[in-house]
């Protein structure tokens, strides 16, 4: 029976004139050498991959060598992982994979919404400008590749998602069965621990079959996400690490150096405590400088309080 009983621990808080008036929960995840430590007890609970999934399941394309077929290039492999803000260089990006693969716009499934590039002013979105458009070619690619229906391609029991579902279990070393939902794109999302995910990304990452996907994360940091998205401040200010986020509060952060990493969970989904915490780890772990402003101000500019990240040691 699945635990319904998970112990998140404090992240961050925001404490104006000394009292506490804004917090966030949830956990961290790290693997450093060969250990992990857990801040927060997590108690296995599942949750879902959400966009962190995008780059295990492009391990396929890899795996396949649809790559090399395709004669895809680095920054098409990186639209297929990513999750983009919609701007010029993603949709370009996009549309050229689906060029290559020879696949209709029509059978994308991932729906519509405005770009995530707020400086982009967009009254009729395309499927281009979805976040998620990368991945959806993707599959399609590879639907087409072995032969399967596309026009099914999003469906839970697709042999297509069947074959994704056994390759991110796989890379994250997880064989239990727990609930599988819809993401928000329309396609089968996969739920579990924390520590599995983690460890699906550091098989990823930092084995030398999948190097073209890693390194299409260090070459292209700003197709990964784009403007104002964490993955592609935290790639941008330490060019070692990989990182990808996912909604409902989720980051993974991977140190190709040192083969370390870790995942953030904020349980709120606040995306302001994510990048907080994020960031205050890269600091803390020595993979990054980033610049975090604490204070809390008035619109008159007056410092009335301080956000405080409220894990010490690591």
């Amino acid at each position: 029976m699945q635990n319904n009983y998970y112990y998140p621990v404090r992240l961050v808080e925001h404490i104006r004139d000394g009292l506490v008036e804004q917090e966030h929960s949830g956990f961290v995840v790290l693997k450093m050498a060969n250990a992990f430590k857990e801040f927060g007890d997590t108690q296995k609970y599942p949750f879902y991959l959400r966009s962190c999934a995008k780059p295990l399941q492009a391990a396929l394309l890899i795996d396949e060598k649809l790559d090399e077929e395709l004669g895809l290039t680095s920054e098409e492999i990186a639209i297929a992982c990513a999750s983009h803000a919609g701007e010029d260089c993603h949709i370009q990006s996009a549309k050229s994979f689906m060029y290559k693969a020879d696949i209709c716009e029509g059978w994308i499934r991932c729906g519509l919404h405005s770009p995530l590039a707020k400086s982009i002013t967009c009254d009729e979105p395309t499927v281009f400008h979805n976040n998620c458009s990368g991945k959806h070619i993707l599959m399609l690619a590879l639907a087409k590749h072995f032969g399967f229906d596309v026009k099914t391609y999003y469906e839970k029991n697709h042999p297509l998602q069947l074959m994704i579902k056994k390759k991110v279990y796989e890379l994250c070393e997880y064989n239990d069965e727990t609930p599988v939902s819809t993401d928000g794109c329309g396609v089968p999302i996969f739920s579990m621990p924390l520590k599995n995910m983690l460890s699906g990304f550091l098989n990823l990452f930092c084995a030398k079959k999948y190097l073209k996907i890693k390194n299409a994360f260090l070459n292209n940091p700003y197709i990964i996400g784009g403007e104002d998205r964490l993955d592609t401040k935290i790639m941008q200010g330490a060019p070692n690490c990989i990182a990808k986020v996912g909604a409902e509060g989720l980051c993974i952060v991977v140190n190709t150096l040192t083969n370390e990493g870790f995942i953030v969970k904020i349980l709120d989904s606040d995306m302001n405590a994510r990048e907080f915490v994020v960031l205050n780890l890269m600091n803390k772990l020595g993979w990054g400088h980033f610049k975090i402003n604490c204070d809390i101000k008035t619109l008159h500019n007056e410092i009335v309080g301080q956000k405080v990240f409220l894990i010490d040691k690591i």
